[in-house]
C-alpha cells in the first residue's frame, strides 16, 4: 500500500489506461505548463486520453489530487462531472476559467480555492515532494446528480458506490526553499 494512499479506503475497483501528452505517469510535473503562482506557470490542465473502460460505463468524471499538501485534507486542484461516456480525451486547458475545452454537459466544481477551474501545481517552498494523483473515473450513471457547487469531496462521496473503474497518473511536483 502507498503511505497516505487516497484509494486505500475506497471500494476496490477495477482499473483502465489514462495516458497524457503533457505529463508522464511517475514523472515530474513540467512547471513551465502547470504551477500555479510559480514564475513560468500558467495553470493550464493536462490534455488527458483514455482506453479500456468497463461495459456499463455512463459518463466520466476527472479529478486532481494532492493528499501530501499540508491541510489534514489533501488539496483539489481538480474535478470535473459528467463527461459524457462517447468522450474518452479532454485537450491540454479544458480546465480554463471557461471550462471551453470540456464536452456539452459536462461541469467543473470549485477546486479548494472554491474556482471553478484547474489549478495547478503549487507545493509550499520547500515542504519536499508532492504527489498529484490524476483519475478518471468510469461511472455507471449518466449524472452523478451532484450541484455544480459543490466540492470535489462531496464528488468523491457520491461517486463511491457509482465507480466502475478508475485510471490514474501520479506525477510529482516540488517546490526548493
Amino acid at each position: 500500500m502507498i503511505a497516505n494512499d487516497p484509494f486505500a479506503r475506497l471500494p476496490e475497483v477495477a482499473s483502465f489506461t489514462v495516458t497524457s501528452t503533457t505529463v508522464t505517469d511517475g514523472a515530474v510535473w513540467p512547471p513551465e505548463q502547470h504551477a500555479s503562482g510559480l514564475p513560468g506557470g500558467k495553470d493550464i490542465s493536462p490534455q488527458l486520453s483514455w482506453r479500456g473502460a468497463p461495459d456499463g460505463t455512463r459518463s466520466y468524471a476527472v479529478t486532481v489530487y494532492d493528499p501530501d499538501a499540508p491541510t489534514g485534507s489533501g488539496f483539489w486542484h481538480w474535478a470535473v462531472a459528467d463527461i459524457p461516456a462517447t468522450v474518452t480525451e479532454l485537450p491540454e486547458g479544458a480546465g480554463s476559467d471557461t471550462g471551453s475545452g470540456l464536452p456539452e454537459g459536462a461541469f467543473q466544481l470549485p477546486n479548494d480555492t472554491r474556482s471553478a477551474r484547474y489549478i495547478g501545481a503549487a507545493p509550499p517552498a520547500g515542504h519536499g515532494p508532492h504527489r498529484y494523483f490524476i483519475v478518471v473515473h468510469a461511472l455507471d450513471v449518466a449524472s452523478i446528480g451532484i450541484p455544480a457547487d459543490a466540492t470535489p469531496a462531496v464528488l468523491g462521496f457520491t461517486m463511491a458506490g457509482r465507480t466502475l473503474a478508475r485510471a490514474v497518473l501520479t506525477v510529482t511536483a516540488e517546490t526548493p526553499a
